[in-house]
């Protein structure tokens, strides 16, 4: 009998009132739970926003099969309130060596590489994003910004902590141009297809 595979549902979101509500970050955040309920996965969620305890999140993330953080892009970066989240449990992990021992390398095997000491191997991790940014701002070298980048090069900063961990990276979402054209309805409605593609389910 297959065990029941767990999700992990992170949502960074920060309240700005006025100005950033968090509606359309809790709506990815809560079509991503319906589409794994559905799917007979255990569902655990973290908004950060609303705190959270460190040993607890270790714990979430030492049960998960699957983590999927949602999160605005806020000054070409999640929230700082996730890198708080991220130092704080992380370290923690690292500390009690749950999460990796030290970075990989090893005096006795000089082949090892940095980044080679996690222990949570057969894990996925997943961004969500929503941008103010169009989706033309990337991949094109002759866009000024962002200079040919991808998204998956924009996220390195969030996804390689879970590299390191020994976490795959699947493909990112994300929800364009919010406030200047783009199709939030379809972003939407196209979502539970994208989960279901880059997780097999």
């Amino acid at each position: 009998m297959n065990k029941t595979q767990t999700v992990l549902l992170i949502n960074t979101h920060l309240t700005y009132p006025t100005f950033s509500e968090g509606l359309l970050n809790a709506s990815f955040h809560q079509k991503a739970k319906d589409f794994f309920e559905n799917a007979n996965f255990k569902v655990l969620e973290t908004k950060v926003e609303e705190a959270y305890n460190i040993d607890e999140e270790v714990e979430k993330h030492l049960q998960a099969d699957i983590i999927i953080l949602q999160t605005p892009i806020n000054w070409f970066g999640a929230p700082w309130i996730y890198k708080k989240y991220v130092d704080e449990v992380f370290s923690s992990a690292g500390t009690s060596k749950k999460f990796l021992e030290d970075d990989g390398r090893s005096r006795k095997d000089l082949t090892r590489q940095y980044g080679t000491g996690g222990y949570l191997q057969g894990k996925k991790f997943m961004v969500s994003a929503t941008w103010n940014a169009p989706k033309e701002s990337f991949e094109d070298p002759n866009q000024i910004l962002f200079q040919g980048r991808s998204t998956a090069d924009f996220f390195i900063p969030i996804t390689s902590n879970y590299r390191f961990c020994g976490v795959d990276i699947v493909a990112d979402y994300n929800c364009f141009d919010i406030y200047k054209g783009g199709d939030i309805v379809r972003d939407l409605e196209n979502y539970p297809s994208h989960l279901k593609k880059v997780f097999g389910i």
